[in-house]
């Protein structure tokens, strides 16, 4: 609570949409989190189907509203002092018609027709006979998204909609990404960002290449979505032809300011001031990227710890963000294009691997009666088993208490860097035993997989063109510090946490409403009534001017982190480096078990 606040106190509010919440934080210029709020979103499955996961736009608004208006009260800033809101979620297809209605996406609803359920969430796989067909005809437009296109992504998703849809009520859906969808709701600017366009629905932006402008006429008519090669006013951006782009729409580079700030609706709604500057949106864990990566850390402890210098645009590029919540994302900023295939981590696992274990029970009454969470209960039980298994001057390591246990972690299917959905989780070396020890060793081994997982990351990155020497961490898993230092010990490189894990994603999007309020206020005289960008053109040039500001209020606003330096003994090295052999191993027998039951059973249909 800010018990005063004077006029020239300017504030920014970042708003973030996970997979299970909506959250709102303000800031102020420095960074500081002066107050917070989040509220639980609803996400519906189906019972025929586990690869469904559903939500709505209605319900979603409503929750940021809630938050919005939360973190005002707690931190009595008056709506007049915010002097720009940014917007990130995850990278789910928002449904609306024309008039911004909901449409249902639901075989549960009436897909086509108005209602509730009219999100299709990230998490949803019901596309991917969709995407096995897109990634089928090779095009170019797949190698910007690592050779593969995921079946997670927008394109596929909308080409089952139109499967599945009556042709006349798909005519009138527009499709959005969710960070898009948002912005719009805001005000009323059917605008969409690079960060949506580029990294689900198969945009290559102008200059990307010699060839590029836009969506692939070719690609979008060979997929079978030829309503979009004309005009792709419903999915936003333009598309290429000879003679040059044809309609859509503005694409945004991340925080330039879309419409004319909030409507007045949108005002209402969130308890905030009409025209209030709104940021082009990002997806999630952008946003984490850019509330992370720039931050100093502290060397050292107490006293003698020191802050590293402030770090330059280009140091930037030896950063590797990655942003650890219920799916983690690696992002990295290059100079130039760089191709890396597969590279577009794992999923919620750490949960799954707990709860779904004989012994979660007996853990939850344990940590219930000591008054503390189960990750402790765990490390204690994990600190136990190490000082049983250690004798005479030996003292045991987690590495060594699970070195003949290995865990492939791709329980959901793997995005990077294989880009296979059918790829699945697999445990060897279990024992006989149900035991609280025995979830305690399989936690250890999964955080282990987590970090060889990285390792494979990055060493695919690096070996594309990349130069990483860092980890930056932010999100939910960033508090999980033994994982952190595996992470170290496994990549050989210092993994940096930030000041406030689970708030890096939130705070990235409140730097985008700064930059949109600062961006108005240096180019609002260029124009009065009007958008402030009526043309690409315009946003180009802009852009291009603008293009370190964002840097600028990335380093004034991150705050400094702590630095983990690697720590492995000579011998957990060691067993680090076979378990990630037997890692890679596993992986490529997978694969070759797979393709051998794929040809057996080939073989008994045609005998």
């Amino acid at each position: 609570m800010h018990p005063t606040n004077t006029l020239l106190d300017n504030y920014y509010i970042g708003v973030d949409v996970g997979t299970g919440s909506a959250r709102a934080t303000i800031l102020t210029p420095s960074g500081e989190i002066v107050a917070s709020a989040t509220h639980g979103t609803k996400t519906w499955r189906s019972h025929k189907n586990s690869s469904i996961f559903e939500q709505s736009t209605s319900d979603i608004w409503g929750k940021i509203a809630a938050c919005v208006k939360e973190v005002l009260q707690k931190s009595n800033v008056p709506p007049q002092q915010v002097m720009g809101v940014g917007f990130t979620a995850t990278c789910s297809l928002a449904v609306v018609n024309m008039d911004g209605e909901p449409i249902s996406i639901s075989e549960e609803e009436s897909i086509g027709a108005k209602g509730e359920r009219n999100i299709i969430l990230w998490a949803d796989h019901r596309a991917e006979e969709e995407a096995n067909f897109i990634n089928s005809t090779k095009s170019e437009v797949l190698k910007f998204v690592g050779g593969t296109m995921s079946l997670e992504m927008e394109i596929p998703k909308i080409l089952w909609l139109k499967k599945h849809m009556p042709e006349e009520k798909f005519s009138q859906c527009q499709f959005f990404d969710l960070p898009d969808y948002l912005t719009y709701k805001a005000t009323a600017s059917p605008a969409r960002s690079n960060c949506s366009l580029v990294c689900k629905t198969s945009y290559v932006p102008p200059g990307a290449t010699q060839e590029s402008n836009g969506f692939d006429r070719s690609f979008l008519s060979q997929i079978g979505l030829e309503e979009f090669v004309n005009d792709t006013t419903r999915i936003g951006g333009t598309t290429n032809s000879a003679e040059g782009p044809t309609s859509g729409g503005i694409v945004f580079t991340a925080g330039l300011p879309v419409g004319r700030g909030l409507t007045k609706q949108a005002a209402t709604d969130l308890g905030l001031m009409e025209g209030t500057p709104v940021g082009s949106g990002v997806i999630d864990a952008y946003a984490g990227w850019i509330g992370t990566i720039a931050a100093r850390h502290h060397t050292g402890e107490g006293e003698n710890a020191e802050l590293s210098a402030h770090p330059s645009i280009e140091e930037s590029t030896q950063r590797l963000a990655a942003v650890a919540g219920t799916s983690t994302c690696h992002l990295a900023q290059g100079t130039k294009g760089i191709f890396v295939p597969g590279v577009w981590g794992p999923y919620k696992l750490i949960e799954f691997i707990i709860s779904s274990h004989p012994a979660y029970a007996a853990l939850q009454d344990r940590a219930r009666q000591e008054g503390t969470n189960v990750y402790h209960i765990l490390a204690e039980e994990l600190q136990r088993l190490r000082a049983e298994a250690s004798k005479d001057r030996f003292e045991e390591s987690l590495t060594g208490l699970t070195k003949d246990i290995h865990m492939y972690p791709d329980f959901h299917g793997n995005r990077s860097p294989l880009a296979d959905p059918r790829m699945r989780g697999s445990i060897t070396g279990l024992a006989l035993d149900s035991s609280l020890a025995d979830l305690a060793l399989r936690f250890n081994v999964t955080l282990e997989a987590i970090a060889l997982q990285t390792r494979q990351i990055v060493e695919q990155m690096n070996s594309c063109g990349h130069d990483i020497k860092s980890i930056y961490m932010s999100g939910s898993q960033a508090k999980n510090i033994p994982l952190m230092q595996l992470i170290a010990d496994v990549c050989s490189m210092p993994v940096i946490l930030p000041h406030s894990p689970s708030a890096a994603v939130v705070v990235g999007a409140a730097m985008l409403g700064r930059f949109a309020a600062e961006v108005t206020g240096i180019h609002a005289k260029e124009v009065t009534g009007e958008d402030l960008f009526q043309t690409q053109s315009k946003v180009d040039e802009v852009g291009e001017s603008e293009k370190e500001r964002l840097w600028g209020i990335m380093v004034e606003m991150t705050q400094a982190g702590r630095k983990i330096e690697p720590a492995a003994s000579p011998r957990d090295k060691r067993l680090l480096e076979a378990k990630y052999a037997i890692f890679l191993e596993n992986m490529k027998v997978q694969r070759k078990w797979r393709d051998m039951m794929e040809q057996a059973e080939n073989a008994a249909k045609t005998s």
